[in-house]
């Protein structure tokens, strides 16, 4: 309560002054904290003030508990509820979803097939429990029974989530972690120590994104050529989180955000960056694959487009789409 009269006290002066309005909005913020109704008609009549005026401070409430949000971990919102007449407080726990995202994340989930059935139902079912009525409870599970009922793992089988986490744990702490892993092309087994800088899903799989420990690279390399190689995670046999720190070896260069634009296709080699004409229809389709494109000129011939990515795939999706794509160059 205090923090929401001083918000108020350092506002401007409203109605009949800053006395009146911070008394006026705590009166409204206590009886919505006990479930009461509020009338607009009611408060203009009360305080003496416009019907802006009490539009103002119910804004001004519901800024305040937007803010609140972090702290209280519950939404609070101010809705106007047509069958009273009137405005109520409407709070919803954080561990509440309505049946429409759980059924959206239901469905990415199900399509995306990353994980074993084991592992990928226990999280279905309790992201279904989810919902914030017991009636979306029974919708989401009967639009998604048929969809869970055929299933179909990948063919490793594989439980992944220990190694998942266990791994990006290593990523966020920047520890050197040594992996056993079998390779894609003659399946032997290969033991090295890398630095781990993130985990991606990209059709299907969870991959390693990961910069070899065998030399500093930031030193000793042109920083152009320094990329990261990926490990798929089901193909790594024994791993182990060392507990020596190293340097991120793109800090510097691009945020981890930026980093992962720069990742559409898991593939090692160095960053390219290209420029482009896209002539075709579906410009959205592109930058949407491409997370780094930036259309740069637009005019009648078409876009023109740059991005950046590691390794040479982008090249070659990028041909892939035939007439649609026009002076393709590596910068």
């Amino acid at each position: 309560m205090a923090e929401i009269d001083k918000r108020i006290r350092g506002g401007n002066t409203m109605g009949n002054g800053t006395e009146d309005k911070a008394e006026r909005i705590l009166t409204i913020y206590t009886k919505l904290k006990q479930g009461k109704i509020i009338y607009k008609d009611a408060l203009i009549e009360k305080y003496g003030v416009s019907a802006r005026t009490v539009q103002r401070d119910i804004t001004d409430i519901q800024e305040f508990l937007q803010s609140q949000f972090l702290e209280e971990g519950n939404i609070q919102e101010v809705i106007f509820d047509k069958r009273a007449g009137g405005y109520r407080l409407q709070i919803k726990r954080t561990n509440e979803l309505n049946g429409k995202a759980v059924l959206a994340a239901g469905k990415i989930l199900l399509e995306s097939r990353a994980l074993a059935k084991t592992e990928m139902l226990p999280i279905l079912y309790s992201l279904t429990a989810l919902c914030d009525t017991d009636s979306g409870v029974t919708d989401v599970k009967d639009m998604l029974r048929n969809e869970i009922q055929n299933y179909t793992e990948l063919r490793h089988g594989q439980k992944l989530l220990d190694r998942i986490w266990d791994l990006e744990q290593a990523v966020k702490a920047h520890k050197y972690t040594e992996v056993t892993y079998k390779a894609q092309q003659n399946h032997r087994e290969v033991t090295e120590r890398i630095k781990p800088v993130g985990i991606v899903l990209r059709d299907f799989y969870f991959y390693l994104a990961a910069y070899g420990a065998e030399e500093d690279s930031e030193k000793n390399s042109d920083p152009k050529n320094v990329f990261p190689v990926f490990y798929r995670v089901d193909k790594i046999q024994e791993y182990t989180v060392m507990e020596e720190y190293f340097r991120v070896p793109y800090a510097g260069r691009y945020e981890e955000s930026e980093f992962r634009k720069r990742i559409p296709f898991v593939q090692s080699g160095a960053l390219r960056k290209v420029e482009f004409q896209y002539v075709g229809k579906a410009l959205e389709s592109v930058l949407d694959r491409l997370p780094s494109a930036t259309v740069i000129q637009k005019d009648q011939d078409g876009y023109l487009i740059e991005a950046e990515a590691f390794g040479p795939r982008i090249e070659r999706w990028l041909k892939g789409q035939g007439d649609n794509v026009k002076n393709l160059r590596v910068k």
